[in-house]
């Protein structure tokens, strides 16, 4: 603003010098000009009186300095001229100065050189007998002045463009000051130009409103925060780029990061071309879903865009872990294949078996033998089975099982002994929590009417 300010008062402080050099000149030049235009006239009037009084003589001897001097005919034939052969001279009737004296009396003009460097006054003046006398003098013009006067309106014009520099220096900053001291922090205490106030209410009123939405932001801010910091999902938002706006703690654990990658493109963070592949959904603005591997274990990332106005204005992305889930359906293929195969081979016994009685295909000795096969073949189901709906009920949960309670508080197997003992169901409650504190871990072996064998395994110290 101060250079603005500083230019513009350098040009219009230079623009006003030189208009006023050229219209000092030009009414100069116009003033001297009708000065020497009315010295011209004294003059030509006190040569008409000389004619008059003695005649052809007053030019004998005549030198004029500055002036031409002439005596011309009442036909424009030229009877004398100071400065050429009057002889030789054309006629001049035809000049607009002898025109106007032979009519009116006196007549004047002035006409410029073919170089238009030089202008030549005329002034005629018509005697008693018809005749006209006539005076001329050269005049120089306005030109031709300013070539001449070069170096002093340089030197002028040197001297004005320091001094309009130094005062728009001064005058620029002497503005700029109140201006560069303001206050924007409490626009209305400012003191400075009348001019700005409804600049500085408008200030304070949107700086209140800043501030207002500021702190809502910041609230909604830190309630988003709160909410995701603590969620074992992990969540990203993304602008329309796929630029990360914010990010939650599981989300930097997944990617090796933290918040310091907010603010950069989420694929300089982590290059996993099937993430690559996901974003696609921003620009498209559909929701779409992957899993992917991340640290060893299976992710679904489902993408989400986010609309304003009908408009997607960014994503989020959630990333769920998968890895129990998709371990457990691998192990519940498994299971049924083993199962299947498992089932199949007492069932083709059995089918064997029976289709052998049926046709009358074993002798009567050893129809007992088949018979107990068949039998061993289904119990063998049966006990398979069993197993099959036991290892269900123990996925569900298992609510009604016996729970091999030793570590809860005050529990003692056989009340009685413990208390010949002096026991108090206290000691193995705080083995775990002293294992717990250590990140120690605890292996229990026991054998009803043998003993109990506990192990305490201590992580190895670091130096």
């Amino acid at each position: 603003m101060t250079k603005r300010i500083f230019r513009s008062i350098c040009l219009v402080a230079i623009a006003v010098f030189f208009a006023s050099v050229a219209l000092f000149l030009c009414v100069l030049y116009d003033y001297f000009g009708n000065v020497q235009q009315n010295q011209l006239k004294t003059q030509t009037e006190l040569a008409a009186q000389g004619v008059e009084a003695v005649g052809a003589e007053y030019f004998e001897g005549l030198s004029p300095k500055g002036y031409r001097v002439s005596w011309i005919s009442a036909d424009g034939k030229v009877l004398y001229d100071s400065e050429a052969d009057s002889s030789e001279m054309e006629n001049h009737l035809v000049r607009e100065e002898i025109g106007e004296a032979l009519e009116s009396g006196y007549g004047e003009s002035a006409r410029y050189s073919a170089t238009l460097m030089e202008r030549t006054l005329y002034s005629a003046k018509r005697l008693s007998d018809g005749t006209v006398v006539r005076l001329s003098v050269a005049q120089h013009t306005l030109l031709t002045l300013l070539l001449g006067m070069t170096q002093p309106i340089l030197i002028i014009i040197v001297i004005a463009i320091g001094i309009s520099l130094w005062l728009a220096h001064r005058l620029s900053q002497n503005i700029t000051a109140p201006l560069n001291q303001l206050n924007l922090d409490d626009p209305l205490n400012n003191e400075g130009y009348d001019e700005l106030s409804p600049l500085f209410r408008r200030i304070d009123a949107q700086q209140h409103q800043i501030r207002k939405q500021e702190k809502e932001l910041r609230q909604k801010q830190e309630e988003f925060e709160a909410v995701t910091e603590n969620m074992a999902e992990g969540i990203i938002l993304l602008n329309t780029k796929g630029v990360i706006l914010g990010i939650n703690r599981a989300a930097g654990r997944l990617f090796g990061t933290g918040r310091n990658s907010i603010g950069k493109y989420i694929l300089s963070v982590n290059r996993n071309i099937e993430l690559s592949e996901l974003l696609s959904g921003i620009e498209s603005g559909v929701r779409t879903e992957k899993i992917i591997d991340l640290n060893g274990g299976k992710y679904r990332l489902a993408l989400n865009p986010v609309r304003e106005s009908g408009n997607v204005s960014g994503a989020v992305l959630l990333m769920l872990d998968v890895t129990e889930k998709e371990q457990a359906e691998q192990m519940r293929r498994e299971f049924t294949a083993n199962v299947s195969h498992e089932l199949k081979t007492p069932l083709h016994t059995i089918a064997g078996c029976a289709e052998l009685l049926e046709n009358g295909m074993v002798r009567p000795e050893d129809t007992a033998r088949f018979y107990s096969q068949i039998r061993g073949e289904a119990g063998r189901m049966i006990a398979l089975v069993e197993d099959i709906i036991r290892l269900s009920h123990l996925d569900e949960g298992a609510e009604d099982m016996k729970r091999e309670r030793i570590f809860e508080r005050f529990y003692r197997v056989d009340k009685s002994r413990s208390k010949e003992l002096g026991g108090t169901g206290l000691g193995l409650s705080i083995v775990k929590h002293a294992a717990r504190l250590h990140n120690a871990k605890i292996e229990l072996q026991s054998a009803e009417g043998e003993g109990t064998t506990i192990t305490v395994v201590f992580p190895e110290a670091k130096e």
